[in-house]
C-alpha cells in the first residue's frame, strides 16, 4: 500500500510539472512579445517585435502554447493599441506554423526561408489587408517616402503602401526569427521536452508510434478532427450570424434615433406660421435664408445625416420648402413639386392628414436611405409641413462589414485556440489511451507461454488512469486478458495431455500390429524418429519449404507409427513366413497399403478433428510409392506422391535394410545408406535422399539408441 501511495504521488507530481513548466514558458513568451511591441513603439521603429515569445513557445511547446501566448498578447497590447484585438488571428496563425514546422523539423536552410517568408505573408499579408481594408492607407513618417517613390515609378497607390508595408513585415520576421533563433539556442536542448505541453494519462509511449493508428478505414484521431472541424464551423456560423443580425438591429436603430433626433432638431427650427409665406413670396421673405443657415448647420455637423429637407405634404406631391444642397446633390428649389416615392405610399394618408410616421427604409432616386419625418406645427397646432432627415444605408452595410470582419478574425482566434486545446485534450484522454490499448492488442503473441505472459505485462504497462470510461475499458481489457493466458494455459495442459494420450494409443496401436510381425522390434518408433530427422534437415536445407511448417513435421511423426497399420488384416502365415513369399502372397501383402489407408479413413470419420490423421493416411495408402511410378498401389511417381509418403519410405526401407527379418540379416549402416544413394531418383525423391544422408549421424544415433537398448551389437560394436 505504501508503494502505491508513493506511486500515486509521483504520478500526481510528474503531472503537475508537465503542466507548469509550459505554462510557465508562455508566461516568459507573453513578456517577450509585449515588451518586443512596447520597445518597437516607442523607439519608433516601423516594426512590431510582438511575435518572437510565440515562435519560441510554439516551437518548444508545440501548438496549445503557441496559441495561447499569440492570443493573450493581443488581449492585453489591446489596453495600449485598441487595433491589435483584430490582428490576434494573424498571431495565432504564426503560432499554428510554427508549431507545426517544428514538429516538422523542417529546419535546413530552404525550409528556414520558406518559413519566414511564410510568416510574412501572414503578418504582412493578410494582416495587411485587413488594415487596409479597416483603416485604409494608413501612411505615416516611416512608409511616407517610400510609398511615395513606388507610386512615381508607377505603382498604384494601394500597390505602393502593400509593398512597402510587406517589406517591413519580411524584415520584422527576419529580426524576430533570429532573436528567437538566439533564444533557443541558448536553452540546453536536452530539456527541449520539457517544454511540450502534455498531460498523460498513462505511462509515457512514444507518441509516433500510438497516436497514429494501424486500422487502414476511418482513424479515431481523424474522426474527432472532422467532427470538432464540422462542428466548431457551425457554431461559428451560428454565432457570426446572430452577431451580425443583432449588429444591423442595432445599427438600424441607432441610426433610426439619429435621423430622428435631426429631423426634430431641423423641425424645430422651422416657424410653422412662416411656412405658407415661403412658399408663396419666395425666399425673399425674411426669416428664410436664417431657418435655411440653421438646417445647413445641422447637416454639416452630422457626418452620418446624407441630406436633411422640409416638405409640405399636399395631395398633388411633396413641395419643397427647404432643400440643403450637398456636395453630391444640389437640393430641389423652393416650390418645386416632388413626386410621391412608391415607398411613402403607405404612408400617405398619414402624411396628408398630418401625423407622425415611423422611420422608412427605401431604395428609390436618391439612393437606398433611412428617412425620419418629424412634423412641423404652426401656432393652431396643425401639421403645415414636415422636417425630414436622410441616411444612407450603405454606410450601415459598410459598418455591418467592418464588424462582421472584426468579429471573424477575434472569433477565429479564440476558434483556432479552444480547437487546439480540444484536440489535445482528446488525443490524451482519448486517442492515445485507445490507440495504445490497439497497438497493444495487435501486437500480442501466442507462440509460447513466455510470449503470453508479455502480452499481459505490456498491457498492465500501459497504465491507464483516465478516470472515465475509458480506464473501466483498459482494467476490463486487462482483466480479460489475464483470465484468457490463464484459460489458455489450462487448455494447452489439457490439449497437451490429450495429444499425449492419442499419441500413447497411437503407439499401442502400432505395438498391437508390430507384435504380429515378430522380427520388427521397434520399427514403428525407429522410423518416426527417422522421419522427424530427415524433415527437419530438409527444411535446414531449403527444400519444400512451403510445406515443411512445424504442423506438417509434427504431424508426421506423431502419424509415422501407423504406416503399416493395413497389416492387421494381412495373416500370420503371410507376415511371419520365414523364406520368400509367393507371388499371391505379395499380392495380398500389397494390399496393407490400402487396407491401412482404409482403416485410418473410418478413424478420420469418427474423430474429424485430429488433423495429423490426414498424413497418417497419406502415410499407410502410400509409403509404397516410387518415384519412377513402378511402386504400389496407385503407380504415383514424383511430386504426385504425398510428401509425408515419400520421406516416410526412405525412413521405412532404411530401417528394414538394417534390421533383422526373418527372411534375412541385417546390413550394416554403411551398406544401407550406399543403396538409399543408389536408389535416389528411381525408388526415392532424391531431394529427401540428400537430406537422409546429410542428417546420416543423427539417423546412426537413433540406431545405436534403440540397438543398446535391446541389447544388440551395432556394427561400431556398442
Amino acid at each position: 500500500m505504501l508503494e502505491q501511495s508513493v506511486k500515486a504521488t509521483e504520478t500526481k507530481t510528474e503531472k503537475r510539472v508537465q503542466l507548469v513548466v509550459p505554462l510557465g514558458a508562455c508566461l516568459v513568451g507573453i513578456m517577450l512579445n509585449v515588451g518586443g511591441k512596447f520597445c518597437a513603439s516607442t523607439s519608433g521603429l516601423p516594426f512590431y517585435f510582438d511575435t518572437a515569445g510565440t515562435i519560441l513557445v510554439s516551437f518548444l511547446g508545440g501548438f496549445v502554447p503557441g496559441i495561447l501566448v499569440a492570443l493573450f498578447t493581443n488581449l492585453i497590447n489591446y489596453f495600449s493599441d485598441s487595433v491589435s484585438i483584430y490582428f490576434g488571428l494573424f498571431n495565432v496563425l504564426i503560432a499554428a506554423v510554427t508549431a507545426y514546422v517544428a514538429k516538422k523539423k523542417r529546419l535546413h536552410f530552404g525550409g528556414v526561408v520558406a518559413y519566414i517568408f511564410l510568416l510574412a505573408l501572414i503578418g504582412g499579408g493578410l494582416g495587411g489587408l485587413l488594415s487596409w481594408y479597416l483603416y485604409g492607407l494608413d501612411l505615416n513618417d516611416n512608409n511616407r517616402f517610400l510609398v511615395s517613390a513606388l507610386q512615381s515609378h508607377g505603382f498604384s497607390d494601394f500597390w505602393a503602401w502593400f509593398s512597402v508595408n510587406f517589406v517591413f513585415d519580411l524584415m520584422d520576421k527576419v529580426i524576430t526569427v533570429l532573436f528567437a533563433a538566439v533564444l533557443l539556442f541558448l536553452i540546453p536542448r536536452r530539456i527541449w521536452s520539457k517544454f511540450e505541453m502534455m498531460r498523460w494519462m498513462q505511462a509515457p509511449v512514444d507518441e509516433t508510434g500510438v497516436t497514429k493508428s494501424n486500422y487502414k478505414g476511418w482513424a479515431l484521431n481523424n474522426k474527432i478532427i472532422l467532427m470538432m472541424a464540422f462542428f466548431s464551423f457551425t457554431i461559428a456560423t451560428i454565432c457570426t450570424t446572430i452577431c451580425l443580425f443583432l449588429f444591423r438591429n442595432y445599427s438600424i436603430q441607432q441610426h433610426t434615433y439619429l435621423a430622428q433626433g435631426v429631423a426634430k432638431l431641423a423641425a424645430s427650427t422651422v416657424h410653422g406660421d412662416d411656412v405658407d409665406l415661403y412658399l408663396s413670396e419666395g425666399s425673399q421673405f425674411e426669416s428664410y435664408h436664417e431657418t435655411q443657415r440653421l438646417l445647413y448647420s445641422i447637416l454639416q455637423s452630422t457626418p452620418d445625416v446624407q441630406y436633411v429637407y422640409v416638405y409640405k405634404i399636399l395631395p398633388d406631391g411633396c413641395h419643397v420648402v427647404f432643400d440643403c444642397d450637398t456636395e453630391e446633390v444640389k437640393g430641389s428649389e423652393l416650390g418645386y413639386v416632388e413626386p410621391f416615392e412608391p415607398s411613402f405610399m403607405e404612408y400617405l394618408p398619414d402624411l396628408l392628414s398630418g401625423k407622425p410616421i415611423d422611420a422608412v427604409i427605401s431604395n428609390q432616386n436618391y439612393g437606398w436611405l433611412l428617412t425620419a419625418y418629424e412634423p412641423v406645427y404652426d401656432s393652431n397646432g396643425d401639421c403645415v409641413c414636415y422636417a425630414a432627415a436622410d441616411i444612407q444605408m450603405a454606410d450601415i452595410v459598410t459598418y455591418e462589414r467592418e464588424f462582421l470582419l472584426k468579429t471573424i478574425s477575434i472569433f477565429l482566434g479564440f476558434l483556432l485556440f479552444i480547437f487546439a486545446l480540444s484536440l489535445w485534450l482528446a488525443k490524451y484522454h482519448i486517442i492515445m489511451p485507445i490507440n495504445a490499448m490497439s497497438n497493444a492488442a495487435d501486437q500480442f503473441d501466442y507462440e509460447d507461454e513466455y510470449a503470453r505472459k508479455n502480452n499481459v505485462q505490456a498491457l498492465s504497462k500501459l497504465d491507464i488512469q483516465t478516470g472515465d470510461e475509458i480506464e473501466r475499458l483498459y482494467r476490463a481489457f486487462v482483466k480479460t486478458t489475464e483470465e484468457s493466458t490463464r484459460y489458455f494455459e489450462e487448455n494447452k495442459e489439457k490439449l497437451e495431455k490429450i495429444d499425449a494420450m492419442q499419441s500413447s494409443l497411437v503407439m499401442v496401436l502400432a505395438d498391437m500390429v508390430e507384435n504380429r510381425d515378430g522380427s520388427t522390434g521397434d520399427h514403428v518408433r525407429k522410423t518416426a524418429a527417422y522421419v522427424g530427422i530427415t524433415a527437419r534437415k530438409m527444411r535446414e536445407l531449403g527444400y519444400y519449404k512451403d510445406r515443411l511448417k512445424d504442423d506438417f513435421i509434427s504431424d508426421c511423426e506423431k502419424s509415422a507409427p501407423l504406416h503399416d497399420i493395413g497389416k492387421i488384416s494381412i495373416s500370420d502365415a503371410i507376415l511371419n513366413k520365414p523364406g520368400k513369399l509367393t507371388d499371391e502372397e505379395f499380392a495380398i501383402m500389397k494390399t496393407h497399403a490400402s487396407e491401412g489407408q482404409r482403416v485410418i479413413e473410418q478413424a478420420i470419420a469418427t474423430m474429424p478433428d485430429a488433423d495429423y490423421l490426414e498424413e497418417a493416411k497419406n502415410l499407410a495408402g502410400y509409403h509404397h510409392e516410387k518415384w519412377n511410378g513402378t511402386g504400389y498401389p496407385n503407380g504415383l511417381a514424383g511430386e504426385d506422391i504425398p510428401l509425408s509418403a515419400r520421406i516416410m519410405a526412405v525412413a521405412d526401407v532404411f530401417d528394414a535394410l538394417v534390421s533383422k527379418r526373418v527372411y534375412k540379416d541385417s546390413f550394416s549402416y554403411e551398406k544401407a545408406f550406399s543403396i538409399i544413394e543408389e536408389d535416389a531418383g528411381t525408388h526415392f525423391d532424391p531431394l529427401v535422399v540428400d537430406a537422409f544422408l546429410k542428417a546420416k549421424d543423427e539417423v546412426i544415433a537413433v540406431a545405436d539408441r534403440f540397438a543398446a537398448r535391446d541389447g544388440k551389437v551395432t556394427e561400431s560394436g556398442t
